[in-house]
């Protein structure tokens, strides 16, 4: 990241915003907002590829401080990837393939309180010895 189109940005987006920017993502960019999920994130496309590095002006600015990768719906994330050139809410494939009984989209819990523990209902090969204690008479 140069000085000068780190100084364009701040010009550009704001003090708050850049700083932000530098914080979450470690570098301060630039973009149109092209949309938000259920989530709160929200995404971002630079459009001038004289300003970012190929294949990243597309970014997402999560809405929790505590972020991973798995908050991203595979919709956006098809279209971060560039699988889509379409944003999700734009898209006109997306919108006529989503099933409506399909259940919402959930992170991955793995690592925290809620995730998934299974329980085995299978009696054990192996069982623990169990002293058994005469009575003396």
């Amino acid at each position: 990241m140069s000085l000068y189109r780190t100084l364009r940005n701040l010009q550009k987006e704001g003090l708050k915003t850049w700083w932000r920017q530098l914080q979450y993502i470690g570098d301060a960019k630039s973009g149109t907002f092209v949309g938000a999920d259920q989530f709160g994130n929200r995404y971002y496309e630079n459009r001038n590829g004289e300003e970012e590095v190929p294949g990243r002006h597309r970014w997402v600015d999560y809405a929790q401080h505590e972020y991973n990768a798995t908050q991203v719906p595979p919709e956006w994330h098809s279209w971060i990837h560039h699988i889509r050139t379409d944003p999700p809410a734009a898209d006109p494939i997306i919108q006529n393939l989503t099933p409506p009984w399909q259940a919402p989209y959930v992170e991955n819990l793995t690592g925290t309180r809620g995730a998934y523990k299974s329980y085995n209902t299978a009696k054990p090969k192996i069982s623990a010895w169990e002293p058994k204690v005469a009575s003396r008479s």
